[in-house]
């Protein structure tokens, strides 16, 4: 399926004033988990240089939320004073873990300290203990345990995002369908397409130097596609809801008609999707946000994306949401019942151009810190061990 960028509102975040960033506060992790471009070591930030790597945010960068990842940062010994800290800076901590230390004493403590949500990664691909070998539809039981506790807790925004792989991909359609089942407790539904470094076609190289890939975690002989386009993803979940559709994007840094991300936002009920918000009220809700609070909106909590019927009244700019009104209404009895919005994104990762190039995405709402500058968290690795970026050229243009 082919699909035009410009039908869709390029989202305005770039490498200084974004919806979200990245901190890192541990290398460490308690699961491993296929297609992971971190090394896994037991190694802790002190809360000195968080705070350090926090300021270097809010010089450089204007954002709404952080999202406290790694490794797993629940791992991290002091990750109550980690939230507490992103809170006192006036941004979101949102939490990028597998939730696999989650517990209900922990969550409490977290949510005192400030915390604004979560995003678990579950996949298929994980040796998570008395899940491994489950398939995605089973982990639903899982995704399903996490969010109620999320839900006990109160307010607490709730995503999810999982690895998909060549013989994932026909899970998809499913997934989206239980988000829609748990509509109200579950705000984000995320797919990040498998990337791995493909040896076959191009050689890496610092300056004159020729690099092995084979140093680097995330380096694979793949034995499945690494080339899976969001366009892909987007016409498998079109098959399950004819009407879905998308409302914004953002673009490659080499390719500006790619979609590196692109998001929906869908309004309904358990039993029920009325109809997908348009481009032009995503751009009015990033653009009012930005006038009133200097900032892209990056999350929202359960009590306002339960408002969902507040949302059609932008109908009058978006004709996405005016089909959605008027489907709502369509059953006077409606009125009566709570709409929620939820989140749908699908992310394509670093891509190999033909000539070498590797297209990222533009103004990386996943952009971290190493030694006080911006750098692409996915290619931390990189940095850790060169202190740059690596570049790629064919291997037909190496033998030219």
């Amino acid at each position: 399926m082919k699909l035009n960028h410009l039908d869709y509102y390029r989202l305005p975040w770039n490498l200084t004033d974004n919806s979200i960033s990245w901190l890192e506060p541990t290398s460490k992790c308690n699961l491993y988990c296929d297609g992971c471009y971190r090394k896994n070591e037991n190694a802790h930030k002190s809360l000195q240089v968080i705070e350090e790597e926090l300021n270097v945010f809010t010089r450089l960068r204007k954002c709404d939320g952080v999202s406290i990842a790694g490794g797993d940062p629940l791992t991290h010994p002091e990750v109550v004073e980690i939230v507490r800290m992103v809170k006192a800076k006036g941004l979101k901590p949102i939490l990028n873990t597998n939730g696999l230390a989650l517990t209900k004493e922990l969550l409490l403590e977290l949510k005192k300290a400030g915390v604004y949500g979560f995003t678990f990664h579950v996949d298929s691909k994980q040796s998570r203990p008395g899940w491994k070998d489950k398939t995605e539809i089973e982990l639903n039981e899982l995704r399903y345990q996490l969010a109620s506790m999320l839900a006990e807790a109160g307010n607490i925004s709730c995503a999810f995002n999982s690895t998909v792989y060549e013989d994932t991909m026909q899970f998809v359609p499913e997934l989206v369908k239980w988000g829609q089942k748990h509509i109200d407790i579950v705000q984000v539904m995320v797919f990040i397409l498998y990337r791995a470094v493909n040896n076959t076609k191009v050689d890496f190289y610092l300056g004159p130097k020729k690099i092995d890939m084979g140093e680097f975690v995330y380096n694979e002989e793949p034995v499945e596609r690494t080339d899976i386009k969001a366009e892909e993803i987007y016409e498998l979940i079109k098959n399950e809801y004819p009407d879905f559709d998308s409302c914004a994007y953002l673009n490659g840094s080499e390719k500006p008609d790619s979609f590196k991300w692109l998001l929906s936002g869908r309004l309904g009920t358990k039993n029920k999707i009325y109809g997908y918000m348009g481009k032009k009220s995503m751009e009015i809700i990033q653009t009012f946000h930005h006038l009133l609070f200097d900032r892209y909106l990056a999350y929202s909590t359960p009590k306002m994306t339960r408002k969902g019927k507040s949302m059609l009244l932008l109908g009058f700019f978006d004709k996405g949401l005016r089909k959605t009104f008027f489907n709502f209404i369509k059953n006077p009895l409606n009125l009566f019942k709570r709409l929620h919005y939820q989140s749908v994104m699908i992310i394509q990762p670093v891509d190999f151009l033909e000539d070498g190039r590797q297209s990222m995405c533009d103004g990386c709402p996943d952009i971290t810190v190493w030694n006080g500058q911006l750098v692409w968290s996915c290619r931390m690795e990189e940095q850790l061990k060169y202190g740059h970026n690596i570049r790629s050229f064919p291997k037909d243009l190496i033998k030219s």
